[in-house]
């Protein structure tokens, strides 16, 4: 149940733009937030006690419960930079308190990481937190500045484009590591 929750989470966060987009004249901000909120709330009642997992489901509630409070059509432009800060902290906390996030995926695959491959992982997960934290601050320029259809080229295709290239990018590079490993 928890997984099925994590997807159709995941789902909404990658369809949220253009819901946003498309529903602002049939759906109000509230019905957006009650949606949103009721997902978060089974998922922090239903999910596994991962690190960090219950401050983000609690944040995305508040947030949930501020956009139904004020039912404003622009909060829920914010809802973008608000899952760019999660995963901001989520990689940020790992390089903290460890081990990063990339060497955790790294490990699925070779459980016995060389050293160099530990400090290649390390600064993998720091290349993300820095790919999040302009995506954040692009994200929350775009909802401050620009028109709601730049808002949502941006956050509903560009910056999932541009994750997409990283990833193939890292994955390049580590071909190339490896094969002088």
């Amino acid at each position: 149940m928890s997984r099925l929750i994590g997807l159709v989470l995941l789902l909404a966060g990658v369809l949220y733009p253009f819901a946003v987009y498309f529903g602002l004249g049939h759906i109000a901000p509230w019905q957006f937030a009650l949606l949103l909120g009721s997902l978060w709330l089974v998922r922090a009642l239903t999910g596994k006690r991962k690190p960090g997992s219950l401050w983000m489901a609690m944040s995305a509630i508040g947030f949930c419960v501020l956009l139904g409070w004020f039912d404003s059509p622009a909060l829920l432009r914010w809802y973008p930079v608000l899952s760019s800060g999660f995963m901001l902290a989520l990689f940020g906390l790992s390089l903290i308190y460890g081990p990063p996030i990339i060497e955790r995926v790294a490990r699925l695959s070779d459980p016995a990481l060389s050293n160099v491959a530990v400090r290649y992982t390390r600064r993998v997960t720091e290349v993300w937190c820095l790919f999040f934290l302009s995506n954040g601050l692009i994200a929350a320029v775009l909802t401050l500045c620009a028109p709601i259809s730049w808002w949502t080229l941006y956050n509903g295709l560009i910056s999932y484009g541009l994750m997409g290239l990283l990833f193939a990018g890292e994955w390049t590079v580590r071909q190339r590591v490896r094969g002088r490993a």
